[in-house]
């Protein structure tokens, strides 16, 4: 039984489809939300003076998200769909580390390291006051 080993062709071809469908992705779900939305939502008026910041940790904004999404709320699946769009090229960030590890780079294994570092910690502290 021989092992299949990935060429850096092969890796790079993937973190491109993750980038591809991961951004397509996020746009229909964002539509999809916003058509939800307008459906279900339409005849309200909006009041734009009465803007009140929901700003909560990332947890909490994650799983209020979910529970949005899971009652069917547009404007959670649109939030949702936004998400998803933040995570793609984080996920290339995470594809782009394992290729590096694969062949063993380790000064860009270090460095992706430490973007991870930082976009973990801005995250982190980013939504808190």
């Amino acid at each position: 039984m021989g092992t299949t080993k990935f060429s850096d062709t092969d890796l790079q071809s993937i973190i491109g489809n993750v980038l591809r469908y991961g951004v397509w992705t996020a746009l229909s779900v964002a539509g999809l939300g916003g058509i939800i939305l307008l459906f279900t939502r339409s005849n309200e008026e909006v009041h734009f003076t009465n803007f009140i910041e929901k700003d909560d940790n990332m947890i909490t904004v994650v799983q209020n998200i979910l529970a949005g999404v899971s009652q069917g709320n547009g404007e959670s699946i649109i939030f949702l769909g936004l998400l998803l769009l933040f995570l793609t090229p984080i996920l290339r960030i995470f594809l782009s580390l394992l290729s590096f590890f694969l062949e063993k780079d380790w000064l860009y294994v270090f460095i992706t390291l430490i973007v991870i570092g930082i976009i973990v910690f801005s995250v982190s502290f980013g939504f808190s006051h």
